[in-house]
């Protein structure tokens, strides 16, 4: 099944802008704890999954920009008690600066209720407040500054960007002030890159993004944190343009001596019953956006591969044979004999499943009920709400019966400690359970 979680971006803003007459240059975070999870209508009133402080200082000089970029945090090391040979290092953790920060941000799976954002920004408690409309638009051709052709996917295929829409006023005080000078031409609709997504796209600012007969310019790069790693940057209105419509999470900026307590119950009361949120502060998430237990495209692209594909009906997803060929295979692992997945997740798959097997705890895994690894599909079969992490091969469901979506999870609880430990995150703790899947989300050390 699936769900969605990102990586670590380093701190520091500074958006690259269009310099006239340059020419094209050729240009990856711990398990996240979980903060306050609620469902709407229940009289036992928040669950808290992370505890916190009765209040939180806010009201910070500097604006909203300063939850954005402090929540980033270095990576955690993993233990790897028996690496096999080719686990990557993860190598020093980027040097980040702490700050203050009161940002929050609130997502709901599926999308934000409709008139939330109207019905939160008029909160006594919120100082301002942002929506975020995110989904998939399709790369048909990308240009450089001069006019060549960098992006072509095969005939009748196109590639899959993340694509974020937002009111810019609105917006602007969760960009730092040296990234705000772009909002004009985002206005005017050209679009931004985040700095991740500008280095796979190998494009400067000046180039340009195709998305069937819609044309982008590329009005400047932004720091990946600031944009809630989005690949594509853009004005709520070209993003509609694109057809990217649905809001998908809200960066709130409290009033100034508003109580955290307080204002997630605030928050809370406007949704409609049986809505399941999450909310996170700077600290319980690399980066503020939907989904975020789990991987963001764009660093699922820079690990494991980008693809062209297009839709091929009932939610599945047709990809480009040469990109299969040269990222997936099929292998023995322990365990649950053949697989076929991304070749960049097998090291970890395969220390995982050897060390489950020393540990006594094989019997634990049920080879007949497990699922596939590479599953080219939309989550839940539905454009809408993203492509599943099974596409790139990266997630594997087991035990498949006993941890149906949304059900009590029913795996041991050693199981599940042995995966987090080589980089995988469960789908267990997520706000809807989904407990026969593993993802990755972060390579093992090997030390």
């Amino acid at each position: 099944m699936d769900r969605e979680r990102p990586v670590l971006l380093a701190r520091g803003s500074g958006v690259r802008p269009r310099r006239p007459g340059v020419d094209r240059g050729v240009a990856p975070g711990g398990v996240m704890a979980r903060g306050v999870e609620f469902v709407r209508g229940s009289r036992a009133g928040l669950r808290r999954a992370l505890a916190f402080g009765a209040a939180l200082a806010v009201g910070l000089a500097a604006g909203g920009v300063i939850g954005l970029l402090a929540q980033v945090r270095p990576r955690e090391r993993l233990p790897a008690p028996s690496p096999p040979p080719g686990v990557l290092n993860a190598g020093p953790a980027p040097s980040v600066a702490p700050a203050e920060a009161s940002t929050l941000l609130l997502w709901t799976p599926g999308g934000l209720p409709q008139g939330f954002a109207g019905a939160a920004a008029a909160l006594p408690g919120v100082s301002h407040i942002a929506v975020v409309t995110s989904g998939i638009a399709w790369l048909t051709r990308s240009y450089a500054g001069d006019g060549t052709v960098v992006d072509q996917p095969p005939a009748g295929l196109a590639i899959p960007l993340e694509v974020a829409g937002v009111n810019l006023s609105g917006y602007e005080p969760f960009l730092a002030p040296a990234d705000r000078g772009i909002l004009p031409s985002l206005a005017a609709g050209e679009a931004a890159l985040g700095t991740t997504s500008a280095a796979i796209r190998r494009l400067e600012p000046g180039g340009t993004l195709q998305f069937g007969s819609a044309q982008l310019s590329v009005a400047g790069i932004l720091p990946d944190a600031e944009i809630g790693a989005n690949e594509v940057f853009v004005s709520r209105a070209t993003a509609a343009k694109l057809g990217v419509k649905v809001e998908r999470y809200a960066l709130i900026e409290p009033a100034q001596g508003a109580s955290r307590a307080t204002l997630t119950s605030a928050l809370e009361g406007l949704l409609p019953p049986g809505t399941v949120a999450q909310i996170r502060v700077p600290g319980e998430t690399p980066v503020f956006r939907q989904g975020d237990a789990v991987l963001p495209p764009v660093e699922m692209k820079e690990f494991f591969g980008e693809f062209a594909a297009k839709p091929a009906g009932r939610g599945l997803l047709r990809i480009d044979p040469a990109w299969v060929a040269s990222h997936i295979i099929d292998v023995q692992v322990p365990l649950l004999g053949e697989v076929r997945c991304n070749r960049a997740l097998i090291p970890q798959l395969t220390g995982a499943l050897e060390d489950i097997e020393r540990a006594g705890l094989g019997s634990l895994i049920h080879p007949n009920d497990a699922g596939a690894c590479y599953s080219p599909h939309f989550i839940s079969e539905d454009p809408l709400i993203g492509i599943s992490h099974h596409t790139w091969g990266a997630a594997i469901d087991l035990n498949i019966s006993q941890n149906r979506f949304g059900r009590t999870p029913h795996l041991d609880p050693r199981v599940v400690k042995i995966f987090e430990q080589w980089g995988f995150t469960w789908g267990g703790d997520w706000v809807i359970p989904d407990g026969m899947l593993f993802e990755f989300v972060r390579f093992a050390t090997g030390t």
